[in-house]
């Protein structure tokens, strides 16, 4: 029971970053985000408090509630940074027509990494946190 905790907490931990990051960007750096951000966003928002209310309500179940929006989000962050990456030949469309583009290479990435991996890395980890720990022989 210990590591489902353990788990959950630093899923809950990854997403109310993530959360945080993707507030700071857009309310204090004043980025406005793409259509693609905004799905992620919708995916991503939902899970800090789903999963802290699971904490601390101590309900095991909580990755079953919050699973299914990471698994979202990391499908929507993989497409993203796919058309960030240049591998789905898919032009990626500006944000909006005078804000910034996830095209723009400067000005959408943090510590010279793009944000859609950052997104990418973020619900992979979320997801992994909350999968079933494998069974070893």
């Amino acid at each position: 029971m210990a590591d489902i905790n353990t788990r959950q907490t630093f899923a809950f931990l990854v997403a109310l970053l993530a959360t945080l990051s993707a507030l700071f960007i857009g309310e204090v750096l004043g980025q406005m985000p793409c259509t693609l951000c905004w799905y992620q966003r919708i995916a991503m928002f939902p899970l800090a408090p789903v999963l802290g209310v699971a904490l601390w309500t101590a309900d095991p179940r909580g990755r079953l509630y919050a699973l299914p929006l990471a698994v979202g989000g990391l499908v929507i962050a993989a497409w993203h940074s796919g058309l960030y990456a240049g591998w789905i030949p898919e032009p990626v469309l500006p944000c909006t027509a005078n804000g910034p583009s996830c095209t723009d290479r400067a000005g959408q990435s943090i510590l010279g990494l793009p944000i859609p991996f950052l997104s990418l890395a973020a619900f992979a980890a979320i997801t992994l946190f909350l999968l079933p720990k494998g069974r070893s022989a």
